[in-house]
């Protein structure tokens, strides 16, 4: 079976090969491949050249000493890094999570299930095909890591966060089958299923112990004994044994010399040879699990990539009159609804405000309520400037039914505009909920910042949040109408450097027409600005920022006027169906 495994990952990667490489005979893929390798270009291999003649510049210098500081972030990095991936391997049994190693294609289950071969060797052949992928990641990583690093280091940092990677796809795999082996019938697969739980419940027992007794009885006086008191965690007592599964695979990314280097490779290893063979141990399980595969596929469609629906209540009912915008937001909010795990959001939102609660009442002075404030605050940025272009449910995910919308007695402009409501306000709530918890924790993000000025801020960045989404969104709809075959349709994922090129074109031209709309409303509410600002202070940002808001939100109502003839005139042979 191994021969068979190797031939068959070839030959798919021969065919892919040859597949991409002949479609870069249309110039949307050449254009795209040709941007793809001029962002890999200066983005990597340039900068790679840049720093490996700064580090020998270094090198011929005089050397200088980490500070304390570093020296102690260094020392607890394994430390660090082992409580992280605990946290992260306890969520996976909390978490709806599964590996994918278990979806196999429709070729696989046609072909490979009925073969006379276990299994065991299934798996192993799912663990090789999925190694590409893999070695691809972490090549990536190494190359991207600190620019002070010579090729060699770099080649180190590959190898360990491959080893990462391969140990975590069997982790993660091994915990889906031990959930076949928990509603198994036998009572015996449920005991010997529960034993990892048991395991994993007493590690983290273990670790919280030592981390209360070790940060309450004494509150540490700064970040530096925060640091000094996680090493000795890791590295005394019972707390030591239970983490050291998760340090061993952190080690080999922060090795210093060669010698150990190599024994962490080797820690890292053990860890993760004991991870498969837990895996291959599992292969009653997977007997469960792989007639749920064939019964799922039996009875899913053909397409690919189709999101699975389940019917539920959602408690919107469609008013048999009204805005014929308030249908389309309805279809896209129940294609959500029924489409996403509520248990899964409101264990997020109860995680959220849980570690909001817990920064806020640590004070200002703690890191973790700075850290927390921080990560909303980007994650408000990133909703509002990226969120648009991974969120499809609008005319990118219609297209492919555009004989059907075409059917429909609704004006033109009425049909975008609804295509770009519930995106926008789905993305609009996001950000909001993410500017929130920013501004409760405002106070240890930007210390430095009066309080009338946070709050101003935040409720102005507040009030642009939806036009700056719906301004996006019709950018991106627009490209859809004029451009159709440049667009995915539905979940569609293309892959290539040619499809990366085109990503990137896309973002860049969405990010230069959002300035420029933007540009007419910034002019009003700066004037806006300077005239109330000497008078009311802060707050002459909210006004400033409703103007701005007001006429970015004309811009887009007058945009989806204008692109009504364009979706009338769209031919349903422009849509491309499939790669």
């Amino acid at each position: 079976m191994l021969s068979a495994s190797v031939y068959i990952i070839v030959c798919s990667f021969r065919n892919q090969l040859s597949v991409r490489l002949r479609r870069l005979k249309q110039p949307r893929y050449l254009l795209g491949a040709i941007v793809g390798v001029a962002y890999l270009y200066f983005s990597f291999f340039a900068r790679w050249r840049t720093s490996s003649r700064a580090t020998a510049a270094r090198r011929n210098g005089r050397s200088t000493p980490l500070p304390a500081m570093m020296a102690t972030l260094t020392a607890a990095g394994p430390a660090m890094g082992g409580l992280a991936l605990m946290v992260v391997t306890v969520s996976s049994w909390i978490m709806p999570f599964n590996s994918g190693l278990l979806d196999f294609s429709e070729p696989e289950v046609q072909f490979l299930f009925p073969a006379p071969v276990s299994r065991r060797q299934l798996l192993i052949h799912r663990m090789l095909r999925s190694q590409i992928g893999m070695l691809f990641g972490a090549l990536i990583v190494g190359l991207v890591s600190g620019s002070s690093l010579g090729g060699f280091t770099r080649l180190r940092v590959s190898i360990g966060v491959w080893i990462l990677l391969v140990t975590g796809k069997i982790y993660f795999t091994s915990v889906t089958l031990a959930r076949a082996r928990l509603r198994s019938r036998d009572a015996r697969s449920r005991r010997v299923a529960w034993l990892p739980i048991g395991v994993m419940t007493a590690a983290v027992a273990v670790v919280a112990t030592a981390l209360t007794r070790e940060f309450l009885q004494t509150p540490p006086s700064g970040f530096e004994e925060v640091l000094q008191r996680l090493g000795r965690v890791s590295t005394t007592g019972l707390s030591a044994i239970a983490l050291w599964p998760f340090m061993a695979m952190i080690r080999p990314l922060l090795a210093e010399g060669p010698l150990a280097y190599v024994a962490a490779l080797v820690q890292a290893l053990l860890v993760t040879l004991a991870m498969a063979a837990w895996m291959l141990m599992s292969d009653e399980a997977f007997q469960d699990a792989a007639a749920d595969v064939v019964a799922r596929r039996s009875v899913e469609p053909a397409t690919t990539g189709a999101p699975t629906y389940k019917v539920r209540s959602t408690g919107w009912m469609l008013a048999p009159v009204g805005r014929p915008e308030t249908a389309f937001a309805w279809k896209a909010a129940m294609q959500t609804l029924r489409t996403v795990d509520k248990r899964s959001m409101v264990r997020m939102l109860a995680i959220l405000g849980m570690l909001t609660a817990v920064a806020a009442s640590l004070g200002q002075a703690n890191k973790l309520a700075s850290m927390v404030g921080g990560f909303s605050l980007a994650g408000t940025v990133f909703a509002i400037l990226m969120a648009p272009q991974v969120l499809r449910i609008d005319m990118r995910q219609d297209l492919g039914h555009l004989e059907l919308l075409k059917t429909w007695p609704v004006k033109a402009s009425a049909v975008i505009r609804g295509q770009l409501l519930w995106p926008g306000a789905l993305i609009t709530g996001a950000a909001w909920t993410l500017l929130a918890v920013a501004m409760f924790l405002s106070g240890t993000v930007l210390p430095s910042v009066s309080l009338g000025w946070r709050m101003s801020g935040g409720a102005a960045l507040a009030l642009l949040a939806p036009s700056l989404v719906l301004s996006q969104l019709t950018i991106h709809n627009a490209v859809a109408l004029m451009f159709p075959a440049w667009v995915p349709l539905g979940n569609q994922r293309s892959r290539g450097l040619d499809a990366m090129g085109q990503r990137l074109i896309m973002l860049g031209g969405t990010w230069l027409l959002l300035m420029l709309s933007a540009v007419p409303g910034a002019l009003a509410g700066g004037i806006v600005w300077f005239a109330l600002g000497r008078f009311v202070g802060p707050v002459a940002l909210l006004p400033a920022a409703a103007v701005c808001t007001a006429i970015v939100g004309m811009e887009v109502l007058l945009a989806t006027e204008a692109l009504g003839p364009l979706y009338e005139g769209l031919d349903v042979l422009a849509v491309e169906r499939s790669e």
